[in-house]
């Protein structure tokens, strides 16, 4: 029997069997960004049918961008995402200066990234704080959490809190950044600004320590599953990189560069989502910091490896649930390399500089890793810099096609359990790719006959 729009249990027998049939219906995946839909239907332990569908309305920003000046595509399309905003922008502007031929100094290089570690660091301690520890101490939300765990709670609040804090302070805001464009920064950081977020940073350690012993403590609710995957994502030569790099992917030594994107995510539409899918190599990939960790691990900083060692996450792991501890290790890779940017560009001396933009037409295209994987933007403009067509690939929607393949291989596993665990487990998988899933269903072009 069914109550409430819950997935139930059928069991009805026979003279000489007994059937059991599984249905889960979930409308929609909570703790999640956005609109996702599982369906599962089993009998006697053969699975029927299993589906990762997304439902979302798509979004029209391709199509908002066109007929637009090149000084107007980063305010835009930021607003894609209030949690990956600054990851927008930066991926706009970075297309941007590839098509205009835009060069960009050391300085400015370097606190972007520090503002782009304070988006990771942000939502990082989002996710694995609230959105995936309610799993793992069986709560249906992080507000239970604030009463039966609050030292740790407030340990998520102050990383959460930070990263806010150096988005507001290199930004201009927490969200939507407005001090950042093409060629450079509107307002550059004071030296005692840096300065404090410098402490700020060095105080988190510790924070960061205890996150780390906490999910530890819990790795034992997270599932034991694998399946054999492609992992893509920026890779850069003796760096773990977020920001800078070309196209990596743990089946190839092969690496792509940027512009040559769209022969790597291979877009394509299926009836059970209004998002895109990708494929490279496989039927689908995985992007995220577990792609990351896979193909940078080697370049981890010292509290960053030291954390993955307390885990045991070795190169190579294909338990996506996983990717929610890859998330801790970079909480600490992220604060370790920002030490080193603010001592880098104090040490330089901070300059008043002016972005040098000469409007020309162009195609370009500009990605950075977002905190759930690699995102891609390209755009292409006219001899007046006006935007004349748009293509943007969101980690998400690179995501989706794995998701998918991931419950085809992990339904059998888990049939004969009872069926509000499957359900359980089912969504936890979904969180473990931390989607963005109102982020990914962008425009398509189409054809009515």
């Amino acid at each position: 029997m069914r109550f409430g729009g819950e997935p139930y249990l059928v069991i009805t027998a026979g003279e000489e069997v007994m059937t059991k049939t599984v249905e889960v219906n979930v409308h929609h995946v909570t703790r999640v960004e956005g609109h996702g839909n599982i369906t599962l239907r089993a009998s006697d332990g053969n699975i029927e049918k299993v589906e990762w569908q997304v439902p979302e309305a798509p979004r029209f920003f391709e199509a908002m961008v066109r007929g637009r000046s090149y000084e107007d595509i980063q305010t835009i399309v930021s607003r894609i995402c209030g949690i990956c905003s600054v990851t927008h922008s930066f991926a706009a502007i970075k297309a941007i200066e590839a098509a205009m031929d835009i060069k960009v100094s050391k300085q400015t290089d370097n606190i972007r990234m520090l503002l782009h570690y304070g988006e990771q660091l942000e939502s990082h301690a989002l996710h694995v704080g609230y959105l995936v520890a309610p799993d793992l101490l069986g709560q249906n939300s992080v507000i239970p959490l604030a009463k039966s765990h609050p030292d740790v709670v407030k340990t998520v609040i102050r990383l959460h809190r930070l990263g806010n804090t150096i988005m507001e302070v290199l930004g201009g805001r927490m969200t939507h950044p407005v001090t950042v464009k093409p060629g450079g920064f509107t307002v550059l950081p004071t030296e005692a600004q840096l300065l404090e977020l410098k402490q700020m940073m060095e105080d988190s350690v510790p924070d960061i320590t205890t996150l780390a012993d906490v999910v530890l403590s819990l790795a034992d609710k997270l599932p034991v599953f694998e399946r054999e995957t492609e992992y893509i994502a920026l890779v850069e030569p003796k760096h773990y990189s977020f920001y800078h790099g070309d196209i990596g992917s743990t089946d190839t030594d092969e690496v792509k560069p940027v512009n040559e994107f769209e022969s790597v995510v291979n877009e394509y539409v299926t009836p059970q989502s209004t998002a895109k899918w990708a494929k490279w190599h496989r039927d689908s990939y995985m992007v995220g910091a577990l792609a990351r960790y896979n193909l940078g691990a080697d370049h981890l900083l010292p509290l960053a490896g030291k954390i993955a060692r307390k885990f045991g996450l070795k190169k190579g792991c294909c338990n996506p649930y996983m990717n929610n501890v890859a998330q801790v290790i970079e909480c600490a890779q992220v604060a370790e390399h920002s030490l080193q940017l603010i001592d880098e560009v104090i040490s330089a001396g901070i300059k008043d500089e002016k972005p040098d933009v000469k409007v020309q037409a162009g195609n370009g295209a500009g990605a950075v890793e977002a905190p759930r994987g690699i995102l891609f933007h390209r755009y292409e403009f006219d001899e007046k810099g006006i935007c004349t067509g748009a293509n943007l690939c969101i980690p998400t929607n690179q995501n989706h096609g794995n998701i998918q393949k991931d419950f085809e291989a992990f339904a059998p596993q888990i049939i004969d359990r009872e069926q509000n665990e499957i359900r359980l487990l089912l969504e936890m998988l979904v969180r473990a790719y931390d989607p963005c899933i109102s982020c990914s269903t962008h425009y398509l072009d189409v054809e009515f006959i």
